[in-house]
């Protein structure tokens, strides 16, 4: 289970950065002097890790697709002559091998392959017996447990610095980010796995450099312990994913405006104050779920009664009518209209799985 994965601090860098842990660098590595140049001018804005995608998985053919390990030179270069740690993404065994031959500092595991537990059990037996920071981006689909997973099997192989990045998922069609941020699910991530550094990628999630403000801002907070931002020299020139590159003056606007708030309340009135809303939320809690426990229990007797007259579970009508009232009535209450749909379908299908056991009876 994930309490028991063995995972320490990611690495010094995490402990010793202040708050947010910032790794940035261009969506790809184009050429050695855009890899320099760029890595200069972050390194006088104090970046932690500088990151630069040497293979890129692209969806269609016949586009840029990274330099591949000749730009792991470039990336040496970069940390011999600033300092910087560096990291970069890995996909398969090869790039495993050739980062730690030129002493890639830090991995992260795309997306794309975190969702495909046989690539990330090979590239946890390729990291046996060695001591580096992995980070695990979510996968494509919103699946925490796959998350998990992929963290557990590079955990099983001794990997102990681990770290999640949260880059959204993907949806079908145009919308206002480019991965749907879905926050519940790095939250649920922090609740099963509390030990378990997260940072957060907004370049990825927005697609778009003019939200990755609001984005990084949201991630603050809830806590993240860090944001990964695409930083390019001269993003309108970028050969891959330029529309949500930065310049690193403009990553460093958008990190200084950021307001960084407290983990823990220092005030004894407020923390006494805090404290009694939230047994007041307690108890609201506690009746809310009381009355949706008697809500399906009427809905199981409904479920018997369908059941003896031989007419279906689903009757489109009342669902039909159920949702325009609850909605009409919720929305005047001040609940968002997509709140309340996700709740109502949530409540009807659990009754609809309850009155299918009684029908199975």
């Amino acid at each position: 289970m994930e309490e028991n994965l063995k995972i320490e601090l990611l690495s010094e860098w995490i402990q010793e950065a202040s708050r947010p842990v910032i790794i940035a660098g261009p969506c790809s590595a184009e050429s050695c002097s855009q890899v320099m140049e760029t890595a200069l001018e972050l390194k006088k804005r104090n970046v932690d890790v500088y990151r630069a995608g040497i293979w890129k998985p692209r969806t269609r053919p016949d586009t840029f697709e990274g330099v591949g390990s000749e730009g792991l030179k470039w990336l040496l270069q970069v940390k011999q002559e600033t300092g910087m740690k560096i990291a970069t993404e890995v996909a398969n065994v090869k790039h495993v091998y050739e980062c730690l031959r030129y002493g890639v500092d830090v991995l992260w595991i795309g997306a794309r392959t975190t969702a495909n537990p046989f690539a990330v059990q090979e590239i946890a037996d390729s990291l046996q017996g060695v001591d580096i920071p992995v980070m695990v981006k979510n996968p494509v689909n919103p699946d925490v447990d796959l998350w998990i997973g992929a963290l557990e099997r590079l955990n099983k192989a001794g990997i102990r610095k681990l770290a999640g990045i949260h880059r959204g998922f993907s949806s079908y069609g145009p919308g206002r980010f480019r991965n749907l941020p879905q926050w519940q699910i790095p939250v649920e991530m922090k609740r099963r796995m509390p030990q378990l550094p997260l940072i957060c990628d907004p370049s990825h999630i927005t697609g778009d450099k003019s939200l990755l403000r609001e984005v990084s801002q949201k991630a603050m907070d809830l806590n993240f312990d860090g944001l990964m931002i695409e930083a390019h020299i001269n993003p309108d020139e970028a050969l891959s994913d330029k529309n949500q590159q930065v310049t690193p003056s403009e990553m460093t606007e958008i990190i200084e405006s950021l307001i960084l708030r407290k983990i823990q309340v220092d005030d004894r009135i407020l923390k006494t104050t805090l404290g009694e809303l939230r047994q007041h939320i307690d108890s609201l809690d506690a009746d809310l779920i009381d009355t949706l426990a008697q809500r399906m229990v009427i809905a199981d007797i409904i479920g018997g009664y369908k059941k003896e007259s031989g007419i279906t579970i689903l009757q489109s009508d009342r669902w039909n009518e159920i949702m325009e009232k609850r909605l009409k009535n919720g929305t005047k209450k001040g609940l968002s209209r997509d709140f309340m749909t996700k709740l109502l379908q949530a409540i009807h299908q659990e009754s609809i799985n309850r009155q299918t056991l009684v029908m199975g009876k």
